[in-house]
């Protein structure tokens, strides 16, 4: 799976004021994206906020993104969820014939144990038809899936390829890196420390702000995959603050503000979710001027 080593991004839905999908925007987002040199797109993540948008939305969005992309990057959809059953029927029916692989998040709400964990995917490893991502992300499902339910998923599926290990824990992102098959690819699922996990011997992020800043932190990733530490932790430190910023009052409604001040899309976003207030707009504001040259 080379097509998902590097930076993908995790791509927002940008909605108008009136809180409609805002199609334009979008296509001016993908274009954003591909043109800075990030290595694929991620459709329907939790930043896209598919949570609040209805299956006509999230159709809509879906093949957005297929006829503006026009085959240029590899696409990653998003297909998971807390009913196993649910999913595997999407498996079923879905044409994936414009996507990569898919990207699985553990299940939320329920609270799983690791065997449940375990048979949740192992449905979904039977019944996709493209490759699986998993997606650990407790701050989101408040389960941890543990590396040794991830080992074991990667030596028991063929097809589940890779995992965005998003538990911010960096020696349990490093377990999987050492223990997982030879060809597993571990995705970082934090901005703040992909690059570690790229030096440690991970494949790369799906990120947010690579959205935002794909030139800068697209290259970053590359100069990590190379091995070109200190050149790479320039840009790292360069954008740290702004990924500290864009996380401090939710996501996405920190990458919306920066879409919002470089005149892509507006910085709305759906219940529940708030846009930033004026303080942390003002600073997003200030960092995006300061770093357009």
């Amino acid at each position: 799976m080379q097509s998902l080593i590097g930076t993908g991004v995790a791509l927002v839905t940008p909605f108008k004021k009136d809180f409609s999908v805002d199609i334009e925007a979008l296509q001016r987002i993908v274009n954003f994206s591909i043109d800075g040199g990030v290595e694929y797109l991620v459709v329907m993540g939790t930043t896209a906020e598919n949570a609040t948008l209805t299956q006509e939305e999230k159709e809509l969005v879906i093949n957005t993104v297929i006829n503006v992309n026009k085959g240029r990057l590899p696409l990653v959809l998003g297909v998971g969820g807390n009913n196993t059953l649910q999913i595997v029927e999407e498996l079923k029916t879905r044409d994936f014939s414009a996507f990569e692989a898919i990207l699985s998040v553990s299940p939320y709400y329920n609270k799983p144990t690791q065997e449940g964990i375990y048979q949740h995917f192992k449905a979904i490893a039977e019944a996709s038809p493209i490759p699986v991502i998993l997606y650990n992300v407790p701050g989101r499902t408040a389960s941890n899936m543990l590396p040794s339910t991830v080992i074991r998923l990667a030596n028991d599926f063929k097809n589940i390829v890779a995992i965005k290990e998003a538990a911010g824990d960096m020696a349990q992102a490093l377990k999987i890196i050492k223990d997982a098959p030879k060809d597993f690819l571990v995705i970082s699922g934090d901005d703040m420390i992909a690059l570690p996990i790229v030096l440690a011997g991970g494949a790369g992020v799906i990120s947010v702000i690579g959205q935002g800043f794909p030139k800068e932190f697209s290259e970053m990733i590359r100069l990590g995959l190379n091995k070109k530490a200190a050149e790479a932790f320039k840009t790292q430190y360069f954008l740290s603050d702004c990924i500290d910023m864009i996380f401090e009052q939710g996501n996405p409604a920190g990458i919306k503000q920066i879409f919002q001040a470089m005149n892509i899309a507006e910085n709305t976003v759906r219940l529940p979710l708030v846009s930033v207030d004026e303080s942390l707009a003002a600073r997003l504001n200030e960092f995006v001027k300061n770093s357009i040259k």
